[in-house]
Parts: C-alpha cells; sequence; structure tokens
C-alpha cells in the first residue's frame, strides 16, 4: 500500500493557506476601501465588470438567507471529508485531486472565516458580521451575476478540475481508461 508522500502534504497545505491568505486579504483590502454596502462601485470596464461590497448570510447565489450556522457547520465537515479522502484513503496520491481539493479548501477557508464572524467592519470596531464578504461584480445588462469573492473562484476552480480529472479517467470498468495527465507524476 502506498502512502501519501510529504510533498503532496506541503503542496496541499500551501495551495490552501495562500488561496485562503489572498481571499481575506483582498477582502479586507476592498472593504476597507469601498465600505460596507451599500458602497459605490468601483468600475473597471462599465457597466460589465467592476468592484462593489456586499454581505451574504447564506451560501450559493444567496440562497438560504440566515442559516450561517448550517453553512459553517457543513464547511467544517466538508474540510475534514477532504482532509480524509486525500490522505487517509490517499486520494492525494494523484497531484490533480490535490491541487483541486486544495483549491476547495482554500474557499471554504477563506467563506467558514468570514462565516465564523472573524472580522470587523471597517470603521466599526468591536462589530462583527457572520456573513461572507463579496465584492466582484460582474453583469451584462439587464442580467448581473451575484457578486463573489477570491474565495468562490478557488472554490470553482477546484470543482473544474474535479470534473476535468473525471473526463480524463473515462469510464469506470473500461480496460484502457485514460490516466489524468497529472496523475501520474510524482
Amino acid at each position: 500500500m502506498k502512502t501519501v508522500p510529504l510533498s503532496r502534504h506541503c503542496a496541499f497545505v500551501l495551495i490552501a493557506l495562500l488561496g485562503c491568505l489572498v481571499d481575506l486579504g483582498t477582502k479586507r483590502w476592498m472593504f476597507h476601501r469601498l465600505g460596507m454596502p451599500p458602497s459605490d462601485t468601483w468600475w473597471i470596464w462599465e457597466p460589465y465588470a467592476g468592484f462593489q461590497t456586499s454581505v451574504n448570510e447564506g451560501a450559493l447565489f444567496g440562497m438560504g438567507q440566515g442559516w450561517v450556522w448550517v453553512f459553517a457547520t457543513l464547511s467544517v465537515l466538508a474540510g475534514l471529508g477532504i482532509c480524509y479522502w486525500l490522505f487517509i484513503a490517499r486520494a492525494a496520491l494523484d497531484w490533480l485531486l490535490t491541487v483541486a481539493f486544495a483549491l476547495i479548501m482554500g474557499g471554504i477557508l477563506g467563506n467558514l472565516h468570514d462565516r465564523l464572524g472573524l472580522w470587523e467592519a471597517p470603521g466599526m470596531p468591536g462589530i462583527r458580521h457572520h456573513a461572507v464578504r463579496d465584492w466582484v461584480l460582474v453583469q451584462w445588462p439587464p442580467w448581473v451575476w451575484p457578486n463573489f469573492n477570491v474565495a468562490d473562484s478557488l472554490l470553482v476552480c477546484g470543482i473544474t478540475l474535479l470534473v476535468c480529472q473525471a473526463l480524463w479517467q473515462g469510464s469506470p470498468g473500461k480496460e484502457n481508461a485514460k490516466a489524468s495527465p497529472l496523475s501520474q507524476r510524482a
């Protein structure tokens, strides 16, 4: 039985922590620059892309507003499940899975930090909010995509890698299932 190399543990931790730190740093910077919602929009390409702060007490697309503790609990369980699958069940033997789940873990940690109320609103010392801070605005009038953040982008990138990895593996039971290009590299 192969053991997961230390390099996979290190890569996972490094990618997840770096992703989380970038997420938290950009949220802090953007909320200090633009303030709490409702905020003015800082357009990069008017009226299609810009920065605008919002807070989300729910999950995907704002669903489940007010269920902060449910989503925080699910985040912790997902994080524990990822660690179990990668390092106990040894899925981390595949580089692509290691990177994909590291990105997902970075996103989980960044949004979990916000859900646990570990941030203070700018200009309001001591006031904690149990909501995810979002700041990226993308729209194609009249359609507006819900605001998002770096953690959300990490989650989407990680899930995209998982889908790619699943497609590269081919159908289960096939004799010559195609392996992921990264899965065989040590």
